[in-house]
């Protein structure tokens, strides 16, 4: 049996939910047929959490991780692209030289580590700074510091690169700075 694979999939910038349950919708098996295993095992918009601080108060909120596209988990694509042109709204699936391309397994990896199905939710990391490095104690981006392209520290943010084929998709990650190293 061949495993599954993650896809990326590019949908207009605002409609991500609504076009995951879209996906789902239509991958589901109708009245009478036989459920399909292999052409959707999970589709989901990966979200991040942060906190915003407003009028003084911190708030931790979601925001989507990969603003435009929605990860669908299949092991037949090519089913699976055919059931998206029933779809009214733009589906895409990342392709390299007309080939399906799946997300990198290390980026696969990290969001199955760091999420749950079901809640595709990946976690606050925490940090400090020790002059100009940035030192991450905790979280999902522990141990990737490489991977952070730049840091809005006023908006807790680290931002990464993904990479699906030869396309880079930025993705926003919770990232708190403290203002020295924890207390032991």
């Amino acid at each position: 049996m061949t495993k599954a694979q993650w896809y990326v999939i590019q949908v207009v910038g605002g409609r991500e939910n609504i076009v995951a349950r879209r996906i789902q919708a239509e991958c589901a098996p109708k009245l009478g047929e036989p459920a399909d295993p292999d052409l959707l095992q999970e589709c989901f918009t990966p979200r991040f959490r942060t906190q915003h601080k407003i009028q003084g108060t911190w708030f931790t909120i979601e925001k989507l991780l990969l603003p435009g596209y929605v990860i669908a988990v299949t092991t037949d694509p090519y089913a699976l692209a055919i059931r998206l042109s029933r779809i009214p709204e733009l589906t895409r699936i990342v392709t390299m030289g007309g080939t399906f391309v799946p997300l990198r397994d290390e980026d696969r990896t990290w969001l199955e580590e760091t999420t749950k199905q079901g809640d595709r939710v990946v976690p606050m990391s925490v940090a400090y700074k020790d002059g100009d490095t940035v030192i991450i104690t905790d979280g999902p981006l522990k141990g990737k510091e490489a991977q952070i392209t730049r840091i809005n520290r006023s908006k807790s943010l680290a931002i990464v690169e993904l990479r699906v084929g030869g396309v880079r998709i930025t993705a926003h990650v919770g990232l708190a700075i403290l203002n020295g190293p924890p207390r032991t």
